[in-house]
């Protein structure tokens, strides 16, 4: 069995630079997205605590299985620590053996990201140049980098109410090809942009987007609203919009659809992956108004740790542990581990 620790995620990254592995991402998650009706799925199994929410995330095809351990938060920066931290697993379906453990704290950034740009792929337009990003916190910088894989961006507009999260910002990006134009209210920073992302920890629900704002063409990336009663977008903005989902039946308790209600369903378009089969068609024009409502689902786990698995063996990296009993000379003999202790 692996074990991937922080380091050694850092150094897979830095093997095929940031970019690259964007992209690499990307491509797995299109490729788990299109063979979607191949994997066991369910909604996250969450346990909601005083402050915050512990939560499994499981899913497998025929061949492997993975789940994710995540929380989420929102007081923890006050004492400077992450509103989200996660751990992952990826095993062998046919003995149940697992093969992989991984720290995915960082790696649900990615492939947060990867998911965000992979759905822009299909309803953003493709010729888009200029990102506006609400919310200057740990996903942000993830999120435009793995925009700026896919779209050769030119501009990006920042906001976010603490001045202190936008001077790390520029800080961690300033050497991107694209330019940094700080905003002075979400509402002035979206004009003429083409892709937008709302990504901010506030709890409860709140209008960070105005459907009054918005322009035809735009395309909205909803990361933030991600658990019961936490949404960012005014819900006008979901009923005159291209909405797509991940996996209805997760969304519609913790996206922003669930401030519809029992209508939720009529007003979402599709799910992701009925855009990655050309089941249905993404974008349509160059007028319409479309949003990816984003929470995070299990199979972007499997898609990413099926990644750095294939990657810690090409590159043999990562920590041989010995979390499992593989040496017993007879399998039914699980005591003999213990024979020698008094």
């Amino acid at each position: 069995m692996i074990l991937l620790e922080i380091a050694t995620v850092k150094q897979l990254i830095i093997k095929l630079g940031i970019k690259n592995f964007f992209i690499r991402l990307v491509e797995n998650l299109q490729e788990d997205f299109g063979h979607w009706s191949e994997f066991e799925k369910s909604s996250r199994h969450a346990i909601y605590v005083e402050n915050g929410v512990l939560e499994l995330m499981p899913v497998c095809n025929k061949s492997l299985y993975s789940f994710k351990y995540v929380n989420g938060h929102p007081n923890n920066a006050m004492r400077n620590k992450l509103t989200v931290v996660a751990l992952g697993m990826l095993a062998d379906v046919n003995t149940g053996y697992p093969l992989l453990l991984s720290e995915m704290t960082l790696l649900t950034a990615i492939r947060t990201a990867a998911t965000s740009a992979l759905a822009s792929r299909y309803l953003a337009k493709t010729n888009s140049k200029k990102l506006a990003i609400i919310g200057c916190g740990a996903q942000s910088e993830f999120q435009v980098l793995a925009h700026h894989a896919l779209f050769d961006l030119s501009e990006v507009h920042y906001f976010d109410l603490d001045n202190h999260a936008m001077e790390r910002f520029v800080q961690n990006l300033s050497n991107e090809s694209f330019k940094l134009i700080k905003g002075t209210s979400a509402q002035e920073m979206i004009k003429d942009v083409d892709i937008i992302v709302t990504a901010t920890a506030a709890p409860g629900k709140n209008h960070v987007l105005e459907y009054a704002w918005l322009q035809p063409g735009q395309h909205i990336c909803g990361i933030g609203g991600d658990s019961v009663g936490k949404t960012e977008l005014d819900p006008k903005i979901l009923k005159h919009s291209k909405v797509v989902v991940e996996y209805f039946s997760q969304t519609a308790h913790e996206g922003e659809v669930q401030n519809l209600g029992d209508e939720a369903k009529k007003y979402v378009y599709a799910e992701l992956w009925q855009l990655v089969t050309k089941e249905k068609p993404g974008r349509q024009n160059d007028t319409e108004l479309t949003l990816f409502d984003s929470v995070g689902f299990a199979l972007e786990d499997f898609s990413v740790l099926r990644l750095v698995y294939e990657l810690a063996k090409q590159y043999q990296l990562g920590k041989k542990v010995d979390l499992i009993p593989e040496s017993l000379s007879d399998c039914k003999n699980l005591f003999g581990l213990l024979k020698n202790i008094s």
